[in-house]
Formats: structure tokens, sequence, C-alpha cells
């Protein structure tokens, strides 16, 4: 299979793919040096890691999809409109190089399928914040402190509104989410550093936290959740959310958090005997680690029902069932509704 030849010679891959990209667009990457260099090949091994996984899932979307938000990424940081076009076409030559026409004809098709589609993406996105729901002048402001690096306002103010009555659940959906995807745009097109990024997550995680007491008071459900982001997979916040809400329905939840090692979650599941396993991806390149995860615990025999989530799966409609999933939810709320489905 042409993905998993990708991903074994990934490195000479990528290698090759800078070489050809440096031969063409000489003006642009020689002024960044030595470990300008070395950015373009972690770069280049990015795309093959994303190409595989759509190759794997046998759904293009994944690859577009990627490739759109490589586009406003790359326009962020300044880079002329031809270079992601260029990498495209130095990534075709490479594979086509490297590997017989008749075994990475899928990647080509892929790759081809992207290139058409970079004229119609846009490159640029429009904010989260827009003005039009009822809590987007909290959420404003509370970005406002955040990025100011004031977390003791922006607590504040969160705080101050639900004691006067606007509801947690209101406070997740219409505040923290948007914020954090508004906090991941402003990432992408160059307009904070990483260091603001980790700040302001952390901050909304211990905000989070401080609801707490308002979180832990409902009547509770004879049920058990156990919440995880795989091995590798750094971003939690989703998940935590997730939690939290199945939580505020009066579930028992046991949120393990990022990056946890797959028999770690399976034995936790096991030892609390888990009526749901909550697994949240947002890297595309962790799928494969999501689907051995789930083949695991169908290997064991568990009985837990096992509820998918996050950005690939946003993308791709039918990527929960080719991972072996029972079923997926695109937000804390829907996750709820389908939990109980699973389980009527």
């Amino acid at each position: 299979m042409i993905s998993q030849l990708i991903r074994q010679s990934a490195d000479a891959l990528a290698e090759a793919i800078v070489a050809w990209q440096y031969k063409l667009q000489p003006e642009i990457w020689q002024p960044y040096g030595a470990p300008g260099r070395v950015k373009s090949v972690r770069d280049a091994r990015y795309h093959l890691d994303y190409l595989a996984e759509a190759l794997d899932a046998e759904d293009p979307s994944l690859f577009t999809a990627y490739l759109a938000w490589v586009k406003v990424l790359f326009n962020g940081l300044g880079f002329p409109e031809t270079v992601l076009p260029v990498t495209m076409e130095c990534t075709r030559q490479v594979l086509a190089e490297q590997f017989p026409t008749e075994v990475c004809a899928p990647a080509l098709a892929l790759i081809d399928a992207g290139l058409r589609s970079l004229t119609e993406m846009p490159a640029t996105l429009p904010t989260y914040l827009a003005g039009d729901t009822p809590l987007d002048h909290l959420a404003r402001a509370y970005l406002d402190a955040l990025l100011a690096g004031d977390r003791r306002t922006a607590s504040q103010m969160i705080l101050e509104a639900v004691e006067q009555g606007t509801p947690v659940k209101e406070i997740y959906l219409r505040v923290f989410q948007p914020v954090q995807h508004e906090i991941g745009r402003l990432w992408q097109t160059n307009g904070i550093s990483v260091a603001q990024e980790h700040f302001c997550t952390a901050a909304t995680q211990l905000v989070m936290s401080q609801l707490y007491p308002y979180i832990f008071t409902g009547e509770r459900k004879d049920r058990q959740l156990v919440a995880a982001c795989e091995s590798g997979e750094l971003h939690e916040i989703g998940a935590r959310i997730v939690t939290d809400f199945f939580e505020m329905e009066g579930w028992d939840t046991y949120f393990l958090g990022a990056n946890t090692p797959m028999e770690s979650i399976l034995r936790e599941a096991e030892r609390r005997r888990a009526d749901l396993l909550a697994v949240s991806c947002t890297m595309t390149f962790h799928i494969g680690q999501v689907r051995e995860l789930i083949a695991a615990a169908r290997a064991r025999g568990m009985q837990v029902r096992i509820l998918v989530g996050g950005y690939p799966f946003n993308i791709a409609g039918n990527l929960w069932q080719s991972v072996g999933a029972d079923g997926y939810a695109p937000d804390a709320q829907q996750a709820i509704r389908v939990a109980e489905e699973l389980l009527a």
C-alpha cells in the first residue's frame, strides 16, 4: 500500500522534496539558511503524513482540508502564493520518481485533486467572534484579557457572568469554544505566537476548573465515562469540554487528558467499567492510533461503547465508521445526545 511506503520512506522523501523546492525557488528558500532548510524538511514530512492518512481513510477531503489550512498558514507567514503549489508539484514529482506508477497512482491523484482545489481555497479566515450571538461581547472581552496576559481579569469576568445567571454550558459553548477557535485562527495567521497560544489555552483550562463547583451539582446517573486523547495527541481542551458536559449531565467521568498511552486508556476503561469511552483526535496523522486503540478494545472483548470526535472527524463524515467507532459527535452538546442513543 502506498501509504505504508510513504511512511517508511518519509525522511528520504522529505529531503528529496525540499531539494526540488530549493532548485525551483532558490530566491525564496536560500535566505533562510540551514535552519530554514531543517524546517522545510519538517514541513514536507507533515505533508506526507497527512497524505498517508488521507490515503488510508480513502477520503480526499482530509488532504484537501489540510492544504486549505496550510494555504492560510503560509499566507500569514508572508510566503508567495506560488510556494504551496510548487511544494505539491515537488511532492508529486518525488513520489512519481520513487515508486512505480501503478503503486503511487492513488497518491498522485490525491495531490492532483488538492492542486485543483488550491485556487478556490481562501488565503485568510474570518473571525470566530463576529458579534452575532448574545455572549460574543463577553467572548471578545475575555479574549482581549487573555491576549493581554491578564488571566485574573479573564477569570473574574467569567465567574461574574455565571454568578449573574449565565448557564455554565453557555459559557462553554459561546465563550470558551469560539475563543479557542479564534486563538487557533490568530496563531495560524501569524497574529499571535506559540507562547501566547499556549498561555491562552492554559488560562482557559484554569478558568474551567474554577467552574467545577457549578458543574458537580446535578442529579447523578449510573453512567461512567472515560475520556482521553491518544498517545501523541496534545490538544486536550476539546476532550475536557466534552467530559465536563457529561459531568453536568450527571455522569461520573474520568478524564485522562492529552498524550495517553493506548494501554493506559484501555486499562482505565476496564477498571472503571466505563459505559462510554470518548476519544479525541485533533491532528489527522493520529487517526491511525485511534484506529489501533479501537481495534485493541474490540480484540479484548470490551463491551464499552466508543465515541470519537475532533477535527478530522468533522472533515470526513464517514471517518468514524472507518476507524471502527460506535459513534461520532462534532461537539460536546451533540456528544451527550449520541451517547444516550448508543446506550438506550
